[in-house]
């Protein structure tokens, strides 16, 4: 017990003053993860990119390159999109077609961010070729596709890796998961995850407003929240109590949602999801991204992208308990995805994400949103 408490106390108090004091900065080792791996010129793999039809493309592609990985090939049928990702990263060649990256024996890790209902087919053909697939979320957009890559997924035995990037790229979200391991907070008894979006008409493409495109707001953005659910109760089976979806401010687009949330029940903790297209121009950010995780001796909240109260940037955390309230601004505290997910396909292991958890937050943002009930005029 004074091993934990000690734990917890170095943990917080690396990287955490009081409320009062201001920001500090942190940068704890997870007890959950392994230790960060020495940084070599050698790169330890070599990856390529097929598809480009997300911004968080270049998240993905950054986040593969820090963990150890050396882009050398992407694929895009666009050609303004690949103008803009061969401008970022001019080390990696343009090819003609997905067949050049998929019979490239040297390649081992193919990264996505294609059209969503297009990813799915496209983790197939990569995993059917022998290589490992990361993609944006929704990797999967609906439980057909779902039963597919299990197959294939586990007749290869090839990584099928969703990068949900609200948990895994965010950094005051990867300090909350050490501060659950360790503790802090007791046992975990529910999260609340609260993922708002701003809409930006005039950048969107047609895709985007046709839900047989994205697969509905809660398979899309809902995504990330059960990642979390499931992260931070450690549930390992689940069920939706109720879910409803509605497009209640657009109406020249019938095909869009803009709002949806759901309740979920797990055999280690419960879960409230809200998700919505409705963040005002005012705000400084896409998105006021919020979780709150309550444990049953205390309790974190954060504030992933902006604090309203006045705090620059974003990565903060709020951690209440029996002892103290503490503020710790996140904003150097490391990023393990990238260097775990290369980890994983040189070694074969499963530390960045396991399969079950991945393709279980998956299977349960897809019934929410199948079962979910249509909302009426407001």
């Amino acid at each position: 017990m004074n091993n934990r408490r000690n734990f917890i106390k170095t943990a917080i108090g690396a990287s955490a003053g009081m409320l009062a004091a201001g920001q500090m900065s942190s940068g704890a080792f997870s007890p959950y993860s392994l230790p960060m791996a020495k940084r070599s010129q050698t790169p330890r793999i070599r990856f390529s990119v097929v598809g480009l039809n997300h911004g968080h493309i270049y998240g993905q592609t950054t986040s593969v390159i820090r963990g150890g990985g050396e882009l050398v090939a992407f694929h895009a049928k666009e050609d303004d999109l690949a103008a803009e990702f061969a401008k970022r990263f001019p080390q990696a060649k343009r090819v003609q077609t997905e067949k050049e990256i998929l019979e490239d024996n040297t390649i081992q890790l193919v990264v996505s961010a294609s059209i969503p209902n297009e990813r799915a087919p496209l983790g197939i053909r990569v995993m059917e070729h022998g290589k490992d697939f990361m993609v944006d979320k929704p990797g999967i957009t609906s439980l057909a596709q779902l039963t597919a890559v299990r197959k294939v997924q586990k007749k290869t035995g090839r990584i099928y890796s969703i990068l949900y990037s609200e948990r895994l790229e965010n950094r005051a979200t990867v300090k909350a998961g050490e501060l659950v391991h360790a503790g802090a907070i007791g046992k975990v008894v529910q999260t609340i995850g609260m993922g708002p979006h701003r809409m930006n008409l005039p950048t969107r493409p047609q895709w985007f407003f046709d839900k047989k495109y994205f697969g509905g707001i809660i398979c899309d953005i809902g995504s990330h929240q059960f990642d979390q659910y499931l992260f931070f109760t450690g549930s390992t089976s689940a069920k939706i109590l109720s879910s409803q979806v509605g497009n209640i401010h657009y109406p020249q687009y019938p095909g869009f949602e803009d709002f949806g949330d759901c309740m979920v029940q797990g055999n280690r903790g419960s879960g409230y999801i809200r998700v919505d297209w409705f963040t005002p121009d005012g705000l400084n950010t896409w998105g006021d991204g919020r979780l709150t995780i309550l444990g049953t001796d205390g309790y974190i909240e954060l504030r992933k992208n902006v604090d309203i109260a006045g705090r620059s940037g974003g990565n903060h955390l709020f951690l209440v308990n029996q002892n103290e309230t503490q503020y710790i601004d996140c904003r150097d505290v490391d990023l393990p995805y990238g260097r775990l997910l290369v980890d994983d396909v040189v070694n074969r292991t499963e530390t960045a994400m396991t399969q079950a958890h991945c393709f279980l937050a998956t299977e349960l943002t897809l019934l929410a949103q199948k079962n979910a009930v249509k909302m009426g005029k407001i």
